[in-house]
Order: structure tokens, then sequence, then C-alpha cells
């Protein structure tokens, strides 16, 4: 027993173990109720209760989570609750407020609630030869009071008829039961974006953006929308992937980087929003691969808020087209490249060109397959996305661009984008 207390340097230490052990021999006491509500009460004798009181403190000041198992929400300086002389008891039901940015029985749902009165079920009739023969149905989100609303140009646009149908009616029904009849103002076929916009003589609720750069694999996702016309549907999931290439799903054309996710979306989910914990929008869901489960698709809010812009500035989205196939380097794709051919220049990163278009502004400016772009508009680049980036919307205005071709040697081009076929 001596060898014990020696460990105790001083008597407020000794004060504050013999508390703890009397409070552990207070009373506990367990309920349980017909209906399944069950209930921990724990009362610690008073004489103890404020030698407690600086330890408790201490655990909370390490680790804030303690504040969901704090007695009260006042701050340490405050007087003892009188409650505890009473015993405190937490419903195993009740939601305390989560601290340290855990994700809480509600967290879902309050996300859920902020974008839902903004998510619209869309149906646009489907003819044939002058016959209606079905409907098109999807999801959008109203970005805007001015009724604005944000989805995939396959839901609103039929593809083949492109040129006559982009400026399509569509029936826009709100979540409160509203029904508009909408416009189709802008639609991009490469992106699957499109704009529709409502008039409305009351106001309309609407989504807040946030940012998709943010997220990262494994942060939690909602997606909402009308999957087969049920509307208010939502499904939660995470991020599987925040930029996976349109390549690695076969699909040509230009490059487009998606939002991977595992949030469950069926027909009729199209051009919903996929939200994030905080209630934001950070992509529009576009797709999903048939005869799979958990592999579904949306575009970035970060790309469709660039594409609105570009809607907004020119009615169209425009693209610079240089007529290069492009590849990221990494390390182990250029020691790959390295061992096959030991004349590849010594390059850590950047961008590789395996094709050029013949004819193309990259072939007049001198371009060949090999070559390795490390600098572009005066800028030292990793990526395809930092070439693009670069460019913008910039057609006709010179690029400077340093090339590194085998046996390190290095070459300054010159090339001139031009616009990009919008149907290609």
């Amino acid at each position: 027993m001596m060898h014990f207390l020696r460990k105790f340097s001083n008597k407020t230490s000794l004060i504050r173990a013999v508390a703890l052990a009397t409070a552990g021999s207070g009373i506990f006491c367990f309920t349980s109720s017909s209906d399944y509500n069950k209930s921990v009460l724990v009362s610690i004798p008073a004489s103890f209760r404020d030698s407690l009181t600086w330890a408790w403190r201490t655990m909370e000041e390490k680790n804030p989570c303690t504040a969901l198992i704090h007695s009260n929400n006042s701050p340490p300086d405050a007087g003892p609750d009188p409650s505890m002389s009473k015993g405190y008891g937490l419903d195993a039901g009740d939601s305390p407020k989560h601290s340290c940015s855990c994700l809480g029985r509600d967290t879902i749902a309050n996300a859920a609630a902020k974008v839902g009165p903004a998510v619209v079920n869309l149906s646009v009739p489907q003819s044939f030869h002058g016959m209606t023969v079905g409907k098109s149905i999807g999801s959008g989100t109203i970005i805007d009071e001015d009724g604005t609303i944000l989805t995939c140009a396959h839901v609103v646009v039929d593809f083949q008829g492109l040129r006559s149908s982009s400026k399509g009616k569509v029936e826009v029904t709100l979540q409160d039961g509203r029904s508009f009849e909408g416009t189709v103002v802008n639609a991009d076929l490469h992106s699957d974006i499109a704009i529709v916009r409502i008039k409305s003589k009351t106001p309309l609720p609407t989504a807040k953006l946030g940012s998709s750069s943010k997220l990262r694999p494994g942060d939690w996702v909602v997606a909402m929308g009308c999957p087969l016309t049920l509307q208010n549907t939502i499904t939660a999931g995470i991020v599987s992937c925040v930029d996976r290439k349109s390549s690695d799903l076969g699909l040509g054309g230009m490059q487009r980087e998606y939002l991977q996710t595992d949030c469950a979306i069926n027909q009729g989910n199209s051009g919903g929003p996929l939200v994030n914990v905080d209630g934001e929008v950070v992509g529009v869901n576009i797709m999903k691969v048939l005869g799979a489960d958990g592999l579904n698709f949306a575009v970035p809010i970060d790309s469709v808020s660039k594409i609105v812009e570009h809607f907004k500035k020119n009615g169209r989205v425009v693209r610079p087209w240089l007529g290069l196939k492009m590849l990221d380097l990494n390390d182990m794709i250029v020691a790959h490249l390295k061992e096959r051919n030991a004349s590849f220049p010594d390059v850590s990163r950047g961008v590789l060109i395996p094709m050029v278009s013949p004819g193309s502004p990259a072939d007049r400016a001198g371009f060949r397959p090999g070559d390795v772009v490390v600098e572009f508009g005066g800028r030292p680049i990793g990526s395809i996305k930092e070439v693009i980036d670069i460019m913008g919307d910039k057609i006709g205005k010179p690029f400077k661009a340093v090339v590194k071709r085998a046996n390190n040697i290095t070459v300054n081009l010159t090339v001139i984008p031009e616009e990009a076929n919008p149907d290609m």
C-alpha cells in the first residue's frame, strides 16, 4: 500500500485518484423501457465532483471529441451543474452535437435537406417522325434564383437531332409539386452538360455550388435525383476516385475527368446533384457502368462551373485544339520507357506526345511523336490538365512550348491553337 501511495507526488494527485475511485463506487443504473429506449445513469458524489473538474478539463483540451460525453455544454469555469446531484442521463437515442468533423447520425440528412428543395424532375417527350414514342427522364438542380437549372445534355437534347432540338421544351417538376415549362438554353455534347431555364413569379429554392477540388477518395457524398421518376430519392456513398479519366472508361474524343462514386444511381438520376456533407453541390451525376455495382460517375463541379461561364460568355463552350494525343508521365512510366529505349530523355515530369494529327496546329508547329512537353505557355507542366488550363479559351493565340527529345535534345516550338469541332 505504501508503495502505491509513493507514486503520488502531492496531496492533489492523491485526492484526484481517490475521487475517481469513489466515483467508480457511486451509483450506476441501467434502465430499459418497453419501447426499447435505453438510459444509463451515473451519480457522482457531490463532495468529489469539484476534484474531478481539472482532470476532466485537461481531457477535453487534449481531445475535443470528449465534448460528446461531457455532462453539459457549459464552459469549464462555470459552476457545477445542479442536475449532477441527481445523476446525469444520456439516452441512447439522443443526438449529441458532433465536433472534430465527426460523421453524425444527422450529417447525411442535413446535407440532403439543404439541397433537396432545389432538385427537380425533368421530362422531355421523345418523337420519331412526328410521333411521340416515349419520354426522356432525368434530374436537375436549380442553381440560380432566375430559374437556371443545371442538368445533363443527354436528358434534354436528342443528340441525333441536336441542331433542331436544342431549344426544345422541358417539363420541370419541383419537390414541392410545382410544375413549369422549361427551355433548353445551352447544351454541350462533349461534357454532357446543359442549362434549362424556367420562369417563376414566386421565389425558387437554390443549391449552393461547392468545390470538387477539395474532395478526396473516401469522402462521403450524397446522390440526389428522381430515378425512374421517383422524386426526392437520396442515396449515400463515398468518393472512389477523384480523377477518373475518360480513356479509362473506353470513351473516345477529348480527355475528360470524372468523379467516381459508389452511390446507387439509376435511370432518371442523370443530371442530379452529387452533394458533399456540407450540403454543397460537388458534381453532376452523369452515368453508371451497366452490369456493375458501385461504379458511377459525375462531372466535377469545378469543370461544370467553367462550362457555365463559357455559356454566359460565348453561348457555347470554346475549346482550343492542338491535334496532339497526350499522356501524363510519372516515375513508373518514365522508367519503363527508358528500359525500352535508352535514348528516352531524362525527365521527371512532363506530358508525352504519342501521336500528332497530320495537318493539325501541332503538326505545323513541328511537334513529333515521342516528344515530351516540359514547359507550355512559359510555365513548367506535369499534366494534360495544366496544358488545358493554360490555354483556357484562347483561340489563335501563340503559345511557346519546350519539348525534350531523344538523347536529351531540347527544342523550342510555337503552336497556335484552333477551335475544336464542337461535335467531335
